[in-house]
């Protein structure tokens, strides 16, 4: 918790006001912002100092590894995440690359999971890191990418979360995640569920330990219409220390994680927290 209201606090103190096109609204930021989980303790980084939904933020993440391109998709999963951006972003609902309700576009986990190659054909990035892993093998390219130009065209929104990259160090898997930009009142919190659990899963299924997961974000921000909630309510309470995440051992594949697994196989102990804060999110 201490990292990321430093964080917070950074940036209503050092920040700058920038304009976003796509938003219309301004936004409070700092440039570069490192954040580290140790998911070798379990030490789950849950905000406390408001409730975080974190079974939608672990379910979206069990999207992006299934390769979902459709909101309903998430929506059964347990997560509303993707609705608002599918079918309320002016951009997208007018590109003719739209398939209707709900389609969300090559985005994410599609980029994960079936990566175009220029001849047409396609690359599953998991299963290549998976496999790889799995046999003890880093070739200092264990990258899962879901941040395509030349197909940005093709979805309703870039990846913030674009870069995770494993390392394995003798028994030990580590990851290091990048995030280009991040809504550190609204989206934070998710982004480190998410980061957290990604490592804890790829050492679980892969045979390893689970290390350090280190998260670089470039571009840290609060919009104006959430400063005053950040600043005055938010950063106004102690925090609860940290609870432990529980992931049912049974889970041993990706084919596991593509297939049977579910919110249920997921459990959160010693969450303690302040009442919800109900920031406003941007289209």
């Amino acid at each position: 918790m201490k990292p990321y209201l430093a964080l917070c606090q950074r940036i209503i103190d050092e920040g700058v006001w920038v304009a976003n096109e796509r938003t219309g609204k301004r936004c409070l930021t700092v440039i570069n912002a490192d954040l580290e989980y140790r998911v070798d303790r379990n030490e789950f980084p849950l905000i406390t100092t408001r409730k975080s939904y974190w079974k939608a933020a672990i379910a979206e993440l069990l999207g992006y590894i299934r390769g979902y391109s459709n909101a309903a998709d998430f929506r059964a999963l347990g997560t509303p995440t993707w609705d608002a951006n599918a079918n309320l972003n002016e951009a997208w609902l007018a590109n003719p690359a739209r398939r209707g309700d709900d389609d969300m576009g090559r985005v994410y986990g599609v980029q994960g999971r079936s990566w175009q190659r220029p001849d047409g054909s396609h690359l599953d990035q998991f299963r290549k890191v998976v496999d790889n892993l799995s046999r003890g093998l880093d070739d200092r390219g264990e990258i899962v990418t879901f941040y395509n130009p030349g197909e940005f065209h093709l979805g309703c929104l870039r990846p913030c979360m674009h870069t995770h990259n494993f390392s394995l160090l003798g028994d030990t898997l580590y990851l290091t995640s990048y995030q280009r930009s991040c809504d550190v009142p609204l989206g934070l919190n998710f982004n480190q569920i998410q980061v957290f659990t990604l490592l804890a899963l790829m050492a679980q299924i892969t045979g390893h330990k689970p290390g350090v997961a280190y998260h670089k974000i470039v571009n840290a921000h609060i919009y104006e219409d959430q400063l005053e909630l950040m600043r005055d309510v938010q950063l106004k309470r102690e925090p609860f220390p940290s609870p432990t995440l529980e992931i049912n051992p049974d889970i041993k594949s990706l084919e596991d994680l593509e297939t049977w697994v579910t919110m249920a196989d997921f459990k959160v102990h010693g969450y303690q927290h302040h009442d919800a804060i109900a920031y406003p999110f941007s289209v």
